[in-house]
C-alpha cells in the first residue's frame, strides 16, 4: 500500500511539473507571436514608406532574424539594425 500512495505522489508531482514546463513554454510562444506580428506590421509599414512592394518572404525572414536576435542580445535597437542589413543584403533588388 505504501508503494502506491508513494507512486502516486510521484505521479502528481511529476504531472504538476509537466504543466508548469507546459504553461512556461505556452507563454513563451504566444509572446513571440505577439511580437512577431508587431514586427510584421511595422515592417510592413516602412516599407510602404519607402515605396518599396511588400513580400511576405522578406517580412517573415527579417522577423523571424528579429525576434531570434532579441532574444539573445535583448537589445531592440541592434536586433533591429542586423536584421535590416541582412535583409537588404539578401533581397537587393
Amino acid at each position: 500500500m505504501k508503494s502506491n500512495k508513494k507512486k502516486l505522489f510521484i505521479l502528481i508531482n511529476f504531472m504538476i511539473l509537466l504543466n508548469f514546463f507546459n504553461s512556461y513554454l505556452f507563454a513563451q510562444t504566444k509572446q513571440n507571436s505577439i511580437i512577431k506580428l508587431f514586427c510584421l506590421n511595422s515592417f510592413k509599414e516602412e516599407m510602404m514608406k519607402a515605396e518599396i512592394e511588400y513580400s511576405e518572404e522578406i517580412g517573415n525572414e527579417a522577423c523571424e532574424c528579429y525576434l531570434e536576435e532579441f532574444l539573445k542580445m535583448s537589445s531592440h535597437q541592434n536586433a533591429i539594425k542586423k536584421c535590416k542589413f541582412e535583409a537588404q543584403e539578401k533581397f537587393k533588388p
